[in-house]
């Protein structure tokens, strides 16, 4: 009798690229479900807007569970080890970029790109603040990090 296991791990390569790609695909449906359920709250925002009404809609949604993507101090510590490891200055959104990539997320999602380099703007103006780093503008104002000494 002929055992059913391979040498080379031929097959369960396969299972598993083929399970990644399904994984991968339904991350995207979620993440397009995700846009079509928030354009479809701005709409009814707007249309309440219309119809006269004046209260909080924020204040009226349910209570969400906040998602913390760091622990305290992680988001500083990789920021500096993108300055630390960076040729030159960089912007928060090239950091934050640098960020999403090392660990392993889509750079390409927009909103995410975007939260984080907010969150990695108020923490280069802290870190800043304390000394770590310092900014640079150009000439339209934006504003270039490296580390301080």
């Amino acid at each position: 009798m002929r055992p059913a296991r391979t040498e080379t791990y031929e097959h369960t390569m396969t299972g598993l690229l083929a399970k990644r790609a399904d994984l991968f695909n339904e991350a995207e449906r979620i993440r397009d479900r995700l846009a079509e359920i928030k354009n479809d709250i701005g709409a009814i925002d707007r249309t309440l807007g219309v119809l006269g009404y004046e209260g909080d809609l924020d204040a009226a949604m349910p209570r969400q569970k906040r998602e913390v993507i760091f622990g305290k101090g992680e988001l500083t510590k990789a920021i500096y080890g993108e300055l630390r490891h960076a040729a030159g200055p960089l912007t928060s959104r090239d950091i934050a970029r640098e960020i999403v990539t090392m660990q392993g997320n889509d750079a390409r999602d927009r909103k995410y790109l975007s939260d984080l380099t907010k969150r990695v703007s108020k923490a280069l103006r802290a870190m800043r603040e304390a000394g770590e780093v310092r900014s640079m503008a150009d000439d339209k104002g934006n504003l270039s990090w490296e580390r301080r000494g």
